[in-house]
């Protein structure tokens, strides 16, 4: 496998902005083979380096040839903030349109996966949720479609992210993103969702359980002992690219 980080201009930030790549290197360098890739979000007050510091994500992408890109969202919630950058349109529009001119990443569906703890799993939640044509898979790690503990609905992120606006109704509504794959019969993605029996936002996950079960989406609830821990991110990583049930190297 080969990591790169990459420095590219964000125009929907604004700005300079880091991502680090792992790529499967003996398929990379062949240009008629395009990887499917895994869009891996990093938690609130982490960045791009977290999954390849403190998991095994490179070693469970290699078993696979699957490529995985690790952005930096901030303590944005993944959202176009109302006092901030526009990290959703930069997540979902730009980043995948710039990484798939540098890196021979596939942009077919069922070649792109969506997955990321806390913050970043809310995130996968929301942007999966709210765009089925272009992920087939989405993996929550420690959140739930809204993460309603630690006082943010009423804190200082929720106000900077959403500026005091009823977002019902908007992408940033992953329940309502949901019912509309099912009302209008959009492309439904299979999701992965797992938390820590002792993790704070395990009521958040819960309720999210309980709105897919007994839905046609085809949903895997996992809840197993542990925290909000590296620990967990790492072993439940692992399971969601077993989930993907990519063809093994």
């Amino acid at each position: 496998m080969a990591v790169a980080k990459a420095r590219i201009f964000s125009d929907a930030l604004g700005m300079a902005v880091t991502v680090n790549v792992i790529l499967p290197q003996e398929k990379d360098l062949r240009p008629d083979v395009k990887l499917p890739v895994l869009w891996l979000l990093h938690g609130a007050f982490g960045t791009y380096s977290d999954w390849l510091r403190l998991t095994g994500i490179e070693r469970y992408a290699r078993k696979y040839d699957l490529a995985v890109v690790m952005p930096a969202a901030q303590n944005s919630g993944y959202a176009d903030m109302a006092h901030g950058g526009k990290y959703y349109t930069y997540i979902a529009d730009e980043l995948p349109k710039k990484m798939r001119l540098l890196f021979n990443l596939s942009d077919r569906r069922e070649d792109n996966f969506i997955a990321g703890l806390s913050m970043g799993g809310k995130g996968s939640m929301m942007i999966g949720l709210a765009n089925p044509d272009k992920y087939s898979v989405i993996g929550c790690l420690s959140a739930g479609i809204e993460n309603v503990q630690g006082g943010f609905a009423r804190g200082r992120r929720h106000e900077l992210i959403c500026g005091g606006q009823d977002v019902s109704g908007t992408y940033q509504d992953g329940f309502s993103s949901a019912k509309k794959i099912l009302e209008q019969g959009l492309p439904m993605p299979r999701i992965f969702h797992a938390c820590g029996t002792e993790d704070f936002l395990l009521e958040s996950a819960r309720a999210t359980r309980d709105f897919f079960q007994g839905t046609p989406f085809e949903y895997t609830y996992v809840e197993a002992p542990g925290a909000h821990t590296w620990d967990f991110w790492d072993e439940h990583i692992r399971q969601f690219i077993e989930f993907l049930h990519l063809p093994e190297k």
